[in-house]
């Protein structure tokens, strides 16, 4: 009886999920197959410009702010492929040298002098870090305010280690513009080549869309609000208007929470995209997902529950003997699959991996419990040397 009712619980959720939850598990890769070739997208006159006022026939100004500590390895290409992009506009560069301990600043100045564009970066030291503040969200601020020198009317907000395609500026502005979208975010798409890689990214995007389904995102009538901090587009207005960056300094999910504060003013919208860039998978996780449950104790129980439900008893139903548990359970196993189909497809991951899902979920909540015992040990939120997370 008890496994009946497990299974019926897991064969629920997986109807809701799949039904109702803002098809999370459909993905769609907006124009990264062949960016480089991709014609310029056409765009409506920017909003607050009269027209012939930009000199770049209405794209306008926009400012990148990369925040980078210990960034010598990546940075140059990051820059490189920024300097390189496609866009009618005007796009100037500042990089936040965030106390960096290797020679970040250099190597960021000579990808522009190669570029034959030094005089499109610009790259400042960071000041000391003040109470109060995440390490990144601080240089990001200064960022920031460096930029207003050139009265942008977006700010990239892009992290050292993205490389973007040539025309990723250009959509971003364009979607910003035909959608009146005030937040406009890609979300990376990390590389996926190892087996380890194969086995865990597909599933990370999945669980963030099953978390923040974009279609909810960008839907005004949801409260749901997400964005992917390695690649933000944002209206500067909009972001004077929420009280800048210092508005979430304690943030460690900042990304997220700078989507919550937009989408109560105005209107946000993510997707997912062909980037290049990877971080160690488990540290990713263990950074900030303890924060993600608020640092809630009960919370953490709950989802090791939902997660065990959801994910891992479904095929273990199988075992129970029971002929109602096994078919509730080999149910919800098999919609777990195919709901995992469409991203394997999309990172071109083979598609026998969709029966492993319930093992991936196992990984995640393992990384999940472990960003408690860094938080509860006072070493949470690390990122770049620093713990950001507050002090239990």
């Amino acid at each position: 009886m008890i496994a009946t009712i497990i299974g019926i619980v897991a064969a629920v959720a997986w109807l809701y999920l799949i039904a109702l939850r803002g098809r999370f598990w459909r993905v769609r890769d907006d124009g990264a197959a062949s960016p480089a070739r991709a014609p310029t997208p056409t765009l409506p006159r920017l909003r607050g410009r009269e027209s012939g006022a930009s000199a770049s026939d209405g794209w306008g100004q926009v400012v990148a702010v990369i925040p980078a500590r210990d960034e010598a390895e990546v940075i140059g290409r990051a820059v490189g492929s920024l300097l390189g992009q496609d866009y009618p506009g005007t796009l100037h560069i500042i990089v936040v040298d965030d106390h960096s301990s290797d020679n970040t600043a250099a190597v960021a100045r000579d990808a522009a002098a190669q570029a034959g564009a030094a005089d499109r970066l610009t790259v400042i030291g960071g000041a000391p870090l003040p109470s109060g503040w995440s390490g990144k969200l601080w240089a990001v601020r200064q960022g920031i305010a460096a930029a207003q020198a050139y009265v942008p009317d977006y700010l990239l907000l892009t992290d050292a280690d993205i490389v973007h395609a040539s025309g990723n500026l250009a959509a971003l502005v364009a979607r910003a513009e035909a959608g009146g979208n005030d937040l406009a975010s890609l979300m990376v798409r990390l590389n996926c080549q190892s087996v380890w890689e194969r086995l865990l990214i597909p599933a990370f995007v999945l669980f963030f869309f099953m978390l923040y389904p974009p279609r909810w995102v960008a839907d005004p009538r949801s409260h749901t609000a997400a964005a992917a901090g390695g690649c933000m587009l944002i209206r500067r207005a909009t972001l004077q208007a929420i009280g800048g960056v210092d508005s979430i300094r304690h943030e460690i999910i900042d990304d997220c929470a700078l989507a919550r504060r937009v989408k109560a003013i105005g209107r946000v919208w993510i997707s997912i995209r062909e980037y290049r860039s990877w971080r160690p998978i488990w540290d990713m996780i263990a950074r900030c997902a303890f924060a993600q449950l608020g640092y809630s104790a009960i919370a953490l129980i709950g989802m090791v529950v939902a997660l065990t439900i959801i994910f891992v008893i479904p095929p273990l139903l199988l075992l129970s003997g029971s002929a109602t548990a096994m078919a509730l359970g080999g149910a919800a196993w098999l919609a777990m699959s195919l709901a995992y189909l469409p991203m394997l497809r999309f990172y071109r991951c083979p598609v026998v991996l969709a029966p492993l899902l319930p093992l991936i979920a196992l990984f995640y909540t393992a990384a999940t419990i472990g960003s408690a015992i860094q938080f509860w040990r006072g070493r949470g939120g690390r990122w770049k040397g620093r713990y950001q997370a507050a002090t239990p």
